[in-house]
């Protein structure tokens, strides 16, 4: 073999290892949807946390916590706007130890100071006046944002004698019942209320025991029924907004009563510490991403056995907790992370996923400083777009780097994929297949499209996944020279063709003529 056969050879070996296809048989079951979510299931946190909250010699929040956040801030306003709506939670660690001064008589009315003991999570109550309330609501009001307020649940109750941590005592729902009724009087709106944070299991910082949360839940809802008494704008109730604990809601659930909650919401954050090294493998590796899967399916099988009529939501879900990732949750490579996160929640039946957070702390979805949007907020806004409610069956036998979520498409017809490539080295070649056997067997037949595709295909800049930076088919996602969100069009593919994912990379795809029957 000559120098230039050799040479030929071994450029011809290196780009195989580089990048190999491979070919997979995606089947879609679309004969009927397998769960539904809500129509607006992207949602993000306002969190309280002041400019002093640190983490691993990082303060990562600035002006970002509700206290502080600049709502005249025309990127924020824009970001918020895309989603037509965009569900906003407000809370966090700090709401159950914000006070409401809506009578004026607080003395000395203050946001949250640091404090060396006695206090939950280091800092202070918090108090809200009317002012910065009513400042907030015009901004829910001026953005269309749809509004879900968490309620202070420790108000009234004390410290546990005997037991650490405990919470004992019944909810104190007056300044709650002043704070709704100010809120109704100035004509705001609520799409519903959330009471505590992270107060169930074994808690965080505090906890409250099942039936005495189950007791409080009941004391909301018919303090809910008084102030909003049309059924038709009455404000959801969820709880209990924590960890996942079998034993625990089981008992909360099964004492709540018959529909007392609408929403029974969770938290996840199961990548570890913020300061973890392994954070950026986890979210690359497909056996660690699958592991929380089994918490999805715990909580919704008990929503099924013990309160059919709500529904199951995250309702905070930052990947890394205190403050994120470092270096890993404002980068491309957390996508993956949270666009399967969101593939798996729908698949359980989970009605909204609440990311936290909108801006503060490393895993925001803008930039807490400039508001320049991170990758995950373009993720988000396209799965907002482009992903309908009734989810689908989507089944494949390659390999599991590669991750793949259906629905209904957001428009019709049609219907909407999401290709996750966890993959460095390997990317694919999809082929489709329908299946509308409803009792099993091999598919009907392959799809082939007649009329185009609409492709929308995120990869990181110069295929860095720890770059902040992230293209749309090929094109780097920045803000116009007016500040706005840039336009985010599809790359229109011939329907004939098999689908390409690139190693690395995240895709969203629709196919108008793809008929599912779920989906007319």
């Amino acid at each position: 073999m000559n120098f230039k056969s050799i040479t030929f050879f071994v450029v011809f070996l290196s780009c195989l290892l580089v990048s190999k296809a491979e070919k997979v048989e995606v089947v879609v079951e679309g004969a009927t949807s397998i769960a539904q979510t809500d129509e607006d299931f992207i949602c993000v946190t306002l969190d309280w946390w002041p400019t002093n909250k640190c983490d691993y010699d990082q303060c990562p929040w600035g002006q970002a916590g509700l206290f502080n956040l600049d709502l005249k801030n025309k990127i924020l306003e824009k970001a918020v706007k895309a989603f037509h709506p965009l569900r906003i939670r407000v809370g966090g660690s700090l709401q159950d130890q914000v006070v409401y001064n809506v009578r004026n008589n607080i003395e000395n009315c203050q946001p949250f100071q640091k404090q060396d003991k006695g206090f939950l999570f280091g800092f202070s109550i918090g108090c809200l006046d009317m002012k910065r309330w009513d400042e907030l609501n015009e901004f829910f009001d001026q953005t269309r944002a749809k509004v879900t307020f968490g309620l202070n649940a420790l108000i009234g109750r004390k410290e546990s004698e005997t037991e650490k941590t405990l919470w004992v005592g019944d909810w104190y729902s007056h300044n709650a019942r002043d704070l709704m009724s100010y809120t109704i009087s100035k004509g705001y709106t609520i799409d519903s209320y959330e009471l505590g944070n992270e107060l169930c299991g074994v808690g965080v910082s505090a906890r409250i025991e099942a039936k005495q949360y189950a007791k409080d839940m009941a004391t909301l809802k018919n303090l809910v029924k008084e102030m909003y008494p049309n059924p038709k704008t009455q404000p959801k109730i969820l709880g209990p907004g924590g960890f996942y604990d079998k034993k625990w809601f089981d008992t909360f659930l099964d004492a709540s009563g018959h529909d007392v909650i609408d929403g029974v919401t969770h938290h996840i954050y199961n990548l570890g510490p913020g300061n973890n090294p392994d954070v950026v493998r986890r979210v690359q590796d497909p056996f660690f991403l699958t592991q929380i899967a089994q918490t999805f399916k715990d909580v919704s099988n008990a929503i099924v056995k013990f309160a059919p009529w709500s529904g199951a939501w995250v309702s905070e879900s930052g990947g890394a907790y205190n403050s994120g990732g470092q270096l890993v949750s404002y980068t491309f490579a957390f996508g993956f992370w949270y666009l399967d996160q969101l593939g798996m929640t729908s698949v359980y039946n989970h009605k909204v996923y609440c990311r936290q957070a909108l801006t503060g702390g490393n895993y925001a979805l803008l930039n807490t400083t400039t508001f320049v949007p991170n990758p995950d907020y373009y993720g988000a806004l396209l799965w907002h777009r482009v992903m309908g409610s009734k989810v689908l069956s989507v089944t494949h036998k390659g390999s599991p780097y590669l991750r793949v979520y259906s629905h209904c498409a957001k428009k019709e017809p049609g219907v909407s994929f999401v290709f996750i490539n966890l993959s460095k080295n390997t990317s694919f070649e999809i082929d489709l297949f329908h299946d509308l056997n409803l009792n099993g067997g091999i598919p009907n037949f392959e799809f082939k499209g007649h009329k185009k595709r609409e492709e929308y295909h995120l990869t990181p800049k110069d295929g860095n996944i720890l770059s902040s930076i992230v293209l749309l088919n090929g094109t780097p996602l920045e803000l116009s020279d007016s500040l706005e969100i840039p336009e985010l069009k599809p790359k229109l593919v011939d329907g004939l063709k098999p689908i390409s994912i690139a190693a690395h990379s995240i895709a969203f795809v629709t196919i108008r003529d793809f008929n599912a029957p779920a989906c007319s």
